[in-house]
């Protein structure tokens, strides 16, 4: 078992050094950082200065072991849109982002769990066949055009929802801020909330629907059935139960 641990963490360092390598070299083909940082009247002078500040008159290698050993030490260089430290802004921008995540991975499993299993026990119903179909939506619109036609719809025809930032924030500890607790920051999670959960939600249904319908089907569920067990306590203690083994994973993943 330790071996396996060890062989495990050593493909992941490995298959970590390896996308770093990739990410790190597209940014030599996206032009000359430079030029984005120094104005027009920039000096011969103060590009080769900042350059040779930034390390970028370093050959590639280089470059990249000393991100690497920055890197560890959680410096992760500097912005070239911004002139400032990676870590701050990724310190800055945590907060918000992960909200984001938590709020909209939950609205996606919570619904995502119980539209499955409605429209798993309820298959043939016309309920079932229209949530189906309105699902559709979700795998095969982009997100980013779901999130445009959600702010054209609730932010410029209805008015009810901010199109853009957090609204009011409350300052926790030295470097938190949170948007849970105000009304302002609550409405501003909802549109991008839906926008990212939407397509989580429509995969983690259609996974629950296929699962709860082969596990229906099986041996076990069709003596509970036999024996007088209610139909509720079967698909709710017995065959939810086994259908969430394979969503837990596919939805970890995810």
């Amino acid at each position: 078992m330790l071996a396996f641990i060890i062989r495990r963490i050593g493909q992941s360092i490995l298959v970590l050094l390896i996308v770093g390598l990739v990410a790190f070299s597209m940014f030599r083909f996206v032009g000359d950082p430079i030029d984005n940082m120094l104005g027009q009247e920039r000096t011969i002078e103060d590009v080769e200065r900042l350059r040779a500040q930034l390390g970028l008159d370093q050959p590639f290698p280089v470059q990249y072991y000393r991100f690497l050993e920055g890197a560890v030490q959680g410096n992760f260089g500097v912005s070239y849109r911004q002139g400032r430290p990676v870590a701050e802004i990724l310190l800055e921008r945590a907060p918000a982002t992960l909200e984001l995540a938590a709020v909209s991975g939950l609205l996606a499993i919570l619904f995502g769990i119980a539209l499955g299993v409605f429209t798993a026990i309820r298959r043939n119903g016309a309920a079932a066949n229209i949530i189906m179909a309105a699902s559709l939506i979700g795998v095969s619109l982009p997100t980013f055009l779901i999130g445009i036609l959600l702010i054209y719809l609730f932010s410029v025809e209805l008015g009810w929802l901010p199109s853009f930032g957090r609204g009011q924030t409350v300052r926790l500890g030295d470097w938190w801020t949170t948007g849970f607790l105000t009304k302002s920051g609550l409405k501003a999670l909802i549109l991008p909330s839906i926008t990212l959960g939407l397509y989580q939600m429509t995969l983690i249904m259609r996974l629950v629907r296929s699962e709860m319908l082969e596990v229906l089907r099986q041996d076990y569920i069709r003596f509970a059935r036999a024996r007088g067990i209610r139909d509720r306590a079967i698909n709710f203690r017995h065959a939810l139960k086994n259908t969430l083994v394979p969503v837990i994973t596919i939805t970890g993943l995810q």
